[in-house]
């Protein structure tokens, strides 16, 4: 039987979701119990994601699939799974897919999330779960300047080293930011049909420093044109960033499409 589990994760003591040697990652932990359920057989199971995330980047709907060799029902695979898991990872909902049905191939869009907390100094009780931007910003001019993501573009610019994708272009459905008043947070969300090596972090940090006047409201275009990462300059912290929604066919006959093999 092949499982599809939306899984939630704090990353802030995980190495990213990749399994690594010596290191512990969503992919190790998640591995290892679900070898456990099935008594450990031999081949041993391989769980598939959506996609990897990075150390203390945090998920509130990632995707993972597995074929398990004997039958459970999804209910009993979901509190099965979370008897066992450790206390910083919840499966929330689990489904019963066909065996051509895979996490990451099948992906037509992501959705994320970025918490910037705007107080004169970190929270000690905020700095797993946002980044820090002290200084005046104004929010009618992050969403003026997000507009310009909106598309297909090529995000050169934007895409840490180190990336293996074949190409830089992407296309964006959403984006956009606002202001939370009540916890004085700035949140960005992001919509798009896959995202680069850093994308977000990186199109948060430009966003903010325009919100600030320290770039021209239209510099994304600027960026656009120079496809330089060094003119992007800033990568805002991993803790502020979240999975949001992991989108495959037939949950958005808005934006149907998977991305490009050649894009992958």
């Amino acid at each position: 039987m092949r499982y599809k589990i939306t899984l939630a994760y704090d990353g802030t003591n995980f190495a990213g979701f990749q399994r690594q040697p010596n290191k512990r990652t969503i992919e190790s932990e998640l591995t290892r119990v679900v070898n456990k359920m099935a008594k450990n057989p031999t081949p041993g199971i391989v769980v598939y994601g959506s996609g990897r995330t990075d150390a203390g980047v945090h998920a509130l709907g990632q995707v993972v699939h597995f074929d398990m060799p004997y039958h459970l029902t999804a209910e009993n695979m979901r509190k099965g799974l979370n008897s066992m898991l450790p206390v910083d990872m919840e499966v929330l909902h689990v489904d019963i897919v066909s065996d051509d049905f895979h996490a990451r191939y099948d992906v037509s869009g992501k959705r994320y999330v970025y918490r910037m907390d705007l107080g004169e100094f970190r929270n000690p009780f905020k700095r797993n779960y946002t980044g820090h931007w002290k200084f005046p910003v104004d929010v009618d001019r992050i969403n003026q300047a997000a507009k310009d993501l909106i598309g297909e573009h090529d995000f050169t610019s934007f895409v840490a080293s180190g990336s293996s994708a074949r190409t830089y272009f992407r296309t964006i459905y959403e984006a956009g930011c606002r202001l939370d008043q009540a916890n004085n947070e700035l949140v960005f969300e992001f919509y798009g049909n896959g995202f680069l090596y850093n994308q977000v972090r990186i199109m948060v940090g430009v966003l903010v420093e325009i919100g600030s006047g320290y770039r021209p409201v239209d510099d994304i275009q600027n960026l656009y044109r120079i496809a330089d990462r060094r003119a992007a300059r800033r990568t805002v912290p991993a803790s502020g960033l979240y999975l949001k929604h992991v989108y495959y066919e037939g949950d958005d006959p808005e934006h149907p499409t998977k991305l490009p093999k050649h894009q992958r």
